[in-house]
């Protein structure tokens, strides 16, 4: 009897399904159907539509690989948060709904500071009932001490029906911003992957499929379905860190960058000797330095659903995700007729705006997506939801019906809750409004395209070849950003850097010098849109393309490849002016909470059994049948040398980390890859 699992890649446009061989890692069937982001039961359904169905029974194991959780972060999506900071002011670098900082936290030796304000929590908490969807605790050196994290959780339980996020609970490191950071987005993150799990249960359920279900995390593991509902914010960058793993598998190269273009972001990692490198200070998303654990990937906001729009008298790719011209008229004909009247009215002059997101544009239209009573609008706001109930409209269609100047209406607030979808001009219309990909209604792609062209003076022979030119360069720009990252750790190039870069894309000339980037790591290429546009960012760094045959659901391939990783930090630290002891009495401190020990052997020892019994059982609820238990230690020492008395301890990080799969198999890799584009496959 054949033992298959399923992977399934649930991307912001496209949904892919793959069933793989467990015992010889091939892939048996696989295919594609486009995300229903109001319904991602029949994106997924749709995916394994043309399956047979005699396979489903062999079915092993179910695992998911997502961009949602990261797409939403990019796109500023999710639900509306209240945040509790405790001991410190938060420095606001993400926004929250509701928020209020209040006395306590503790020092760095985990006593209190001051005594937590529990009647200042308890009247925030009353006063955002009904106004917020969850709840992210954060306080000071929690990490050291999680006393009023906890004490806060329970109260926070006692008075909302919401989830609860506490800092501790997603990281043991220090930094209290960047774990603020990571509470908030998990809170919004929450009613999103349980939407999504609960959509791929009923997919499994209607298919007959019985089988545990995964969820790839950041780093490339897997973990159960009750976890990822816990921590979902550990699914960020899921996608990527599947198309790594898939990357490896479905061509065998064990160096190589890898590069995964979906329909709302781009993403960017390295293989070293097989492995993507971990980023071990957290992962940035959207520009935001979070404390979750993750394959060291660079996402950008471009991909084949990203907004092409005139700011101005310049072209501009923003990171809003749009439904593609083509794609929308192929659900609403109406939009056949509308696009035809833009097409051939006159260009409309647009003015240059700093916020892209209010830009009027006369080929972009809007459709309701849900309705959400409890968020504050003005009338204007509901007038303008009812009007894009049954087909799409633009501002100006909407503004004249209504009349109601478009500019009143709050696009952006409604896009950012997921009332609403802009439907819009992408690289997606470029390709189909050319030729060279045309699964949809290309003649709608062209009349947007016949838009824009009048609006920048351009006939559309001349303007589709420009903005291609414009999506590979900005690729281009976030690959030479991400292998300066990896030279340098710098985030962004300074002036002459980012001369040198743009010379080196463009091939443009300066006065006295040129510039060129030859790479030493051929690039794997991973997506549906990859042979349009991958093919000119190899050429310009001299480097090989390699496609694999399964190219386009190599995420899905890599969903199903992990294991169960589960691991717990856990710090001793000697009490003051001991460290040189040789057996010093000693603080332990971990999310468990904080103890004091006699003798450092005994905090060790007792770190050890905690440890192991703390991811034994994370492990077990991941979903591992079977796994083993590694410590690594890393002491941090200050030496005098031998004459002086040696070294004294200054701290003690212990790791302990638990590693299984939910079931005994294996994937055997392949070595099926493809660099001459004219012997392709069909991808």
């Amino acid at each position: 009897m054949p033992d298959y699992g399923l992977g399934f890649d649930t991307g912001g446009t496209y949904t892919d399904a793959v069933i793989m061989d467990m015992e010889n890692g091939s892939v048996v069937c696989c295919s594609k159907s486009l995300t229903t982001r109001n319904d991602l039961s029949i994106g997924i359904e749709g995916s394994i539509k043309g399956f047979d169905k005699e396979l489903f029974k062999d079915i092993r194991m179910v695992s998911l690989s997502s961009t949602l959780a990261t797409n939403s972060i990019v796109e500023g999506k999710g639900c509306r948060v209240a945040l509790i900071a405790v001991g410190r002011d938060f420095d606001k670098s993400i926004p929250v709904d509701e928020y209020i900082c209040i006395k306590g936290g503790h020092n760095l030796v985990g006593k209190e500071k001051e005594p937590l304000d529990e009647d200042a929590a308890r009247s925030f908490l009353e006063s955002v009932r009904g106004k917020v969807d969850g709840v992210a605790i954060t306080s000071y050196l929690s990490v050291r001490n999680p006393d009023h994290e906890n004490r806060l959780f329970e109260l926070t339980k006692q008075i909302l029906d919401v989830p609860v996020v506490c800092g501790h609970q997603l990281s043991s490191s220090l930094g209290f911003n960047e774990r603020t950071v990571t509470s908030v987005m998990n809170a919004r993150l929450i009613p999103i992957i349980k939407d999504l799990i609960v959509s791929v249960k009923t997919v499994m359920s209607r298919n007959g499929i019985s089988a545990p279900l995964m969820i790839v995390k950041g780093d490339g593991s897997i973990m159960g379905e009750n976890v990822a509902l816990n921590r979902p914010i550990e699914t960020i960058l899921s996608g990527p860190a599947a198309s790594m793993i898939g990357a490896k598998n479905l061509t065998g190269v064990q160096d190589a960058i890898v590069m995964d273009m979906g329909g709302t972001t781009t993403d960017i990692g390295i293989l070293r000797n097989g492995t993507p490198r971990l980023e071990k200070e957290g992962a940035v998303i959207g520009g935001k330095r979070t404390r979750v654990m993750a394959a060291e990937i660079a996402t950008s906001g471009i991909g084949g659903d990203s907004r092409i729009m005139i700011n101005g008298t310049e072209l501009k790719l923003t990171p809003l995700r749009v439904v593609p011209l083509c794609i929308a008229a192929d659900k609403w004909p109406v939009l056949k007729e509308k696009l035809k009247k833009v097409a051939d009215a006159p260009p409309r002059f647009i003015p240059g705006c700093l916020d892209e997101n209010r830009i009027t544009q006369e080929n972009e239209f809007f459709i309701l997506l849900k309705d959400m009573d409890s968020v504050s609008l003005t009338d204007d706001d509901r007038r303008f939801l009812e009007c894009i109930r049954k087909e799409p409209k633009s501002l100006t269609e909407a503004g004249i019906e209504l009349n109601i100047h478009p500019y009143s209406f709050n696009i952006p607030k409604m896009e950012e809750l997921g009332m609403i979808q802009r439907i819009g001009l992408t690289p997606t219309d470029l390709l189909h409004a050319e030729g060279s990909y045309v699964e949809f209604d290309a003649e709608a792609s062209m009349n947007g395209v016949i838009h824009q062209s009048k609006n920048l003076k351009m006939t559309p022979e001349e303007f589709i070849p420009y903005a291609k030119d414009c999506v590979v360069n900005k690729i281009s720009r976030e690959l030479l950003k991400k292998l300066f990252f990896e030279e340098t750790k710098q985030m962004e190039p300074d002036i002459i850097g980012e001369d040198l870069m743009m010379k080196a894309i463009t091939g443009k000339m300066g006065m006295d010098y040129a510039c060129r980037i030859k790479l030493n790591k051929p690039i794997i290429g991973i997506g549906a849109p990859v042979a349009a546009y991958f093919p000119q960012v190899a050429e310009k760094f001299d480097t090989k393309l390699l496609l694999s045959e399964y190219s386009h659901v190599g995420n899905a391939v890599g969903a199903i490849t992990g294991n169960i990783i589960e691991s717990i930090d856990i710090t001793i630290t000697p009490f003051k002016g001991e460290g040189g002891a040789e057996d010093p009495r000693c603080t332990l401190f971990a999310s468990f909470g904080k103890m004091e020990f006699e003798k450092f052997s005994e905090a060790l020892r007792y770190a050890k059994e905690k440890g192991s019994e703390v991811v034994s059982e994370r492990a077990r609820m991941a979903g591992a049948d079977k796994f083993e238990i590694r410590f690594e230690n890393n002491d941090k020492r200050f030496g005098f040398g031998d004459e002086y008395g040696g070294s004294i301890l200054i701290e003690a990080k212990l790791t302990v980390t638990a590693v299984g799969k939910p079931k005994e198999f294996r994937i055997k890799e392949t070595k099926s890859y493809y660099s001459d584009l004219e012997q392709k496959w069909d991808v």
